[in-house]
């Protein structure tokens, strides 16, 4: 019974090391550690935009009445010239005729007194108010075809038509809004950009050179023609300090609509750039951080200034240099001030093409 009880607990004491190694080895943590590196790079910068119409206007209502015609849809094509809609023009045409008539009686009036004056039959200044009410009159018949000429709306230029804001048979009154009309041939597409990059694009532009820029739309795909940066507002914003820049664009497929969104997308070309891999680091309260290795193997929490991001990758401003041993795996298990025991380096000549951000 004794050699029994013996063997038991030799038993339990067995599988309680045994259980102690595993655990032990489950604790044990691989830990990853590489250095930034300096490299030229290719920054691309994403600004918010809006994409305008070079010409985009409003189709209101010259005269007042009821809207007897509409020639064209909404969303179609119109061509310069071509005829949109057609106020009632009954009222009109009475007062042109009206007009005309007057117009050919003072007319016949002037030309009677002419002759009365010739023959000295009547003075120079009853000639003369013959001659002002025969110009009065032609002028209200001119006054009275323009008026008959406004119930008649036509496309200024060409363009598409927006939705219409009145329907056929509608009372429109002097000014309403009918439609809007947009020239979708080329677009205009402003974006805001911080005063300090505004100063770099200014100081670093060739003379007469112009920015090419690319468009991303809102599906996130690159619009096929490249855009030119033309035109920059003249003030900065005093709440943003942003100032407004305007990229013209092609757009010969009539893809791009007014009033659509997107980002432009700028290739900022970064000599001897400081890089390091994003899942090096970790975020604090809003803030970036790193874990610094000394050569004691101690760890040390430093917040690092990010001036770029790339894919898996972090510009860096401030923080660390390219002496620097970084932790690249293993920051989750580790605190300020720690110390680690061994550990493996890597070369980030190695480590950046192989990068993927994760979390550990």
């Amino acid at each position: 019974m004794k050699k029994f009880s013996a063997l038991i607990s030799l038993f339990i004491l067995f599988g309680y090391t045994g259980c102690s190694k595993k655990e032990a080895k489950e604790e044990e943590v691989n830990f990853l550690v590489t250095s930034p590196m300096r490299k030229d790079t290719l920054v691309t910068r994403a600004y918010v935009c809006q994409i305008h119409a070079i010409q985009h206007i409003e189709m209101r209502a010259l005269e007042k009445g009821y809207l007897q015609s509409i020639f064209v849809d909404e969303g179609k094509n119109v061509k310069q010239g071509q005829l949109m809609f057609e106020i009632l023009p009954l009222l009109y045409k009475a007062d042109l005729q009206k007009a005309e008539a007057e117009a050919k009686f003072a007319e016949i009036e002037y030309i009677n007194t002419k002759q009365l004056a010739d023959s000295n039959i009547v003075s120079p200044n009853e000639l003369a108010l013959a001659k002002a009410k025969f110009d009065k009159a032609k002028a209200e018949m001119s006054l009275a075809s323009v008026h008959l000429g406004f119930t008649q709306l036509k496309a200024p230029f060409n363009g598409i038509m927006d939705r219409f804001y009145v329907r056929l048979g509608s009372l429109v009154n002097e000014g309403d809004l009918l439609t809007t009309l947009s020239d979708n041939s080329e677009m205009w597409v402003y974006f805001n950009v911080p005063e300090a990059e505004y100063l770099n694009y200014k100081t670093n532009q060739k003379r007469d050179s112009l920015m090419r820029v690319r468009l991303q739309m809102a599906n996130g795909k690159i619009f096929d023609y490249p855009g030119i940066v033309k035109t920059i507002e003249a003030d900065f914003n005093n709440e943003t300090g942003n100032i407004a820049f305007r990229a013209t664009f092609p757009n010969p497929k009539g893809l791009l609509r007014h009033g659509e969104t997107g980002n432009i997308l700028i290739n900022d070309e970064m000599r001897n750039a400081l890089i390091i891999p994003q899942k090096a680091t970790f975020e604090v309260l809003e803030k970036k951080y790193v874990y610094i290795v000394d050569k004691d193997h101690v760890i040390h929490q430093r917040e690092i200034g990010i001036s770029a991001e790339l894919p898996d990758l972090y510009v860096i401003s401030s923080g660390v240099t390219e002496k620097d041993n970084i932790m690249l795996e293993g920051i989750r298990k580790v605190r300020d001030n720690e110390k680690i025991g061994e550990y493996k380096y890597e070369d980030p000549k190695k480590v950046l093409p192989s990068l993927k951000v994760y979390v550990e």
